[in-house]
């Protein structure tokens, strides 16, 4: 089994701060437990950074619905172990394919 990576390039940990931020506001600790910045970055980070590669700008842009069913089926579905997603959960900001 192969660890987990968390790293991203600069650029990208800006806009998964600001995504971090913004999920932080909108649902808190509600959801996300007693620290949400913490967790919806290393979610975010972990599944972005080990095989699901996602369209940060366009997340961070996105409209609330949207926006809330990837970040919290991400951080829902994400392997803590792996950080690859698990339960058929496909977000809908997955970088397209080049």
């Amino acid at each position: 089994m192969s660890n987990i990576s968390f790293k991203t390039s600069v650029s990208d940990r800006a806009l998964i701060e600001a995504i971090a931020n913004r999920a932080s506001e909108e649902l808190g600790p509600e959801i996300f437990g007693d620290d949400p910045l913490t967790q919806v970055a290393m979610s975010i980070t972990a599944c972005h950074a080990n095989g699901c590669k996602l369209d940060l700008q366009r997340l961070l842009e996105a409209d609330r619905f949207n926006f809330l069913h990837d970040v919290v089926g991400i951080d829902r579905h994400v392997s803590r172990q792996t950080g690859r997603l698990t339960g058929f959960f496909q977000p809908r900001f997955s970088a397209r394919e080049e």
